[in-house]
């Protein structure tokens, strides 16, 4: 997962003309299975507070069910002990909250090798896979 600051991050244009790659802003309370997806290369998920999960089942539906191939950024109150949950539902890029070290956010990344339940990159639990 890619980790950037929210200094770094910009808002979708709504210009056509823009020479940016299609983006979009997905409202929590939209439906991801009835957007037409067409062209859209980054999709922007926000987290408005650390107790609304619900961009995580959106990024899941996303990446599983209509097979969003594209950048699913996280926005918002992202705090870097989501992070890896948040990669594990589908989200390529996080923008940490302001304030946030972007170092200590990448090492959360080293604290689990492995996970017992399916994800949307690897979809077999752990007893399914083939032994290691």
């Amino acid at each position: 997962m890619k980790i950037i600051a929210a200094t770094e991050h910009r808002i979708p244009a709504n210009d056509s003309q823009a020479n940016e790659p299609r983006a979009i802003e997905l409202p929590n309370d939209a439906d991801p299975l009835a957007i037409d997806l067409a062209g859209v290369e980054r999709i922007d998920l926000s987290f408005p507070k650390f107790t609304d999960g619900r961009a995580y089942s959106q990024a899941r539906l996303l990446r599983q069910r209509q097979g969003f191939k594209g950048e699913i950024r996280a926005t918002g109150d992202v705090l870097i002990d989501q992070l890896v949950h948040m990669a594990r539902c589908g989200f390529d890029v996080a923008v940490l909250s302001e304030g946030v070290d972007v170092s200590d956010a990448e090492r959360q990344f080293a604290r689990f090798k492995s996970f017992y339940q399916g994800d949307v990159s690897q979809p077999l639990p752990r007893f399914r896979r083939a032994a290691a």
